[in-house]
């Protein structure tokens, strides 16, 4: 399903490159030609205006006045060979009357913009005549328009996948919840009757040793399922020794090790680290990441766990001098289903994530990993 909504998102991208490209490319070409066509609607008044300048008593100027009066859109500003304002069309007019800075900045603004048309007075070659002009409405709203398009477009795109994922996540999060209180609920009964008989077994002597055993792998299993009944429900945080915590996990997993790994754990000096957690859910963190770390060695080696106080929030490093992790497949390992091991179905990390991302509000992954030489996977707590 991922994979769907991830190919969907790509396709979805693509139209909306598509559309974006075209609509650019379009608009352009419409400014262009609406620009044109501009330039020369004011080149025609610019004659207009010289005509009936220049016109003798008998000349009609019938069609270059109707040229002159048709022109409402052009801004123009026409100025003397000196660019002194003469007069302006299509500007504020109330501005355009009382403030001369707004004359000259819209001049200034035209000049930026185009070259001006002019002509030099028959009657005398030192007086000239420039028109200045700017852009219609027309011209800025086909300018603009793209611009406000595309952003509804990304809008739009943006609230869509907002919603997929969403969406995605409310259902990832139905499936876990009910897998996990399923879980908990099949393992229930069985660790029941498991410790039924175990209360048996103690009635009888010469059981003692096997009774204990029983009574290690009977509290293993029910911690197990307590763990999947917390994935199903929101569990509780409390202020835990963190140091004291990892230390215990650390002794349970160095107890299933071979003597020629070493556990050390560092707290920098500190012999408490005061976090809020869920104790049976990070032990789970721990233990999954401990493990993983365990697999990843060849019977010898090292796992060091880093934990540092840096003050709003605490740091967790546990460093393995394993295979270490291929470059293409960092990006993976959170993922459910991902696994490298023959025998494994590819959820511990993908359930670390989940506990620590959305029950603790910190975050995991993983820091450094060099192909043959080990990994670091960093988990982050705020305090």
């Amino acid at each position: 399903m991922f994979r769907q909504i991830i190919n969907w998102k790509t396709g979805l991208a693509l139209v909306a490159i598509l559309i974006v490209i075209g609509t650019i490319f379009y608009s352009q070409y419409l400014a262009r030609k609406i620009a044109k066509d501009e330039r020369q609607k004011v080149e025609e008044w610019a004659l207009s205006m010289k005509s009936v300048l220049t016109a003798g008593e008998n000349t009609d100027i019938s069609l270059a006045s109707f040229i002159i009066k048709e022109n409402t859109a052009i801004p123009i500003i026409w100025t003397n060979e000196k660019d002194s304002i003469i007069e302006t069309r299509n500007l504020d007019s109330a501005k355009a009357e009382t403030s001369e800075s707004y004359r000259q900045k819209k001049l200034k603004q035209f000049k930026s913009l185009h070259t001006p048309i002019e002509w030099t007075d028959p009657n005398d070659s030192t007086r000239i005549n420039r028109y200045y002009y700017g852009e219609s409405k027309l011209l800025n709203e086909v300018r603009y328009y793209p611009i406000v398009q595309l952003c509804i477009v990304a809008l739009f795109i943006t609230i869509t996948i907002f919603s997929i994922r969403s969406s995605y996540r409310s259902t990832q999060n139905q499936v876990w919840a009910g897998m996990a209180k399923e879980t908990a609920h099949q393992l229930g009964t069985p660790v029941s009757s498991l410790e039924g008989w175990v209360e048996m077994l103690k009635e009888s002597s010469g059981n003692e040793k096997i009774v204990h055993e029983l009574e290690k792998d009977v509290d293993r299993l029910r911690l197990v399922s307590d763990r999947f009944g917390k994935i199903g429900s929101t569990p509780q945080l409390e202020d835990v020794d963190l140091v004291k915590q990892i230390n215990s996990m650390v002794d349970y997993m160095r107890k299933r090790a071979t003597g020629k790994i070493s556990f050390p754990v560092n707290s920098h000096g500190q012999s408490s680290i005061i976090g809020r957690v869920s104790p049976p859910l990070f032990d789970w963190v721990i233990e999954n990441l401990l493990k993983n770390a365990l697999d990843a060695m060849e019977g010898k080696g090292s796992i060091v766990t880093d934990i540092l106080d840096e003050g709003k929030v605490i740091h967790i490093d546990i460093t393995d001098t394993g295979k270490g992790i291929a470059r293409q497949n960092i990006p993976m390992v959170f993922k459910p289903g991902f696994t490298t091991k023959k025998r494994g179905w590819g959820l511990g990390l993908s359930l670390s994530k989940r506990i620590i991302e959305q029950y603790h509000r910190g975050e995991i992954f993983v820091k450094h990993s060099e192909f043959g030489k080990g990994t670091t996977f960093r988990i982050v707590l705020k305090k």
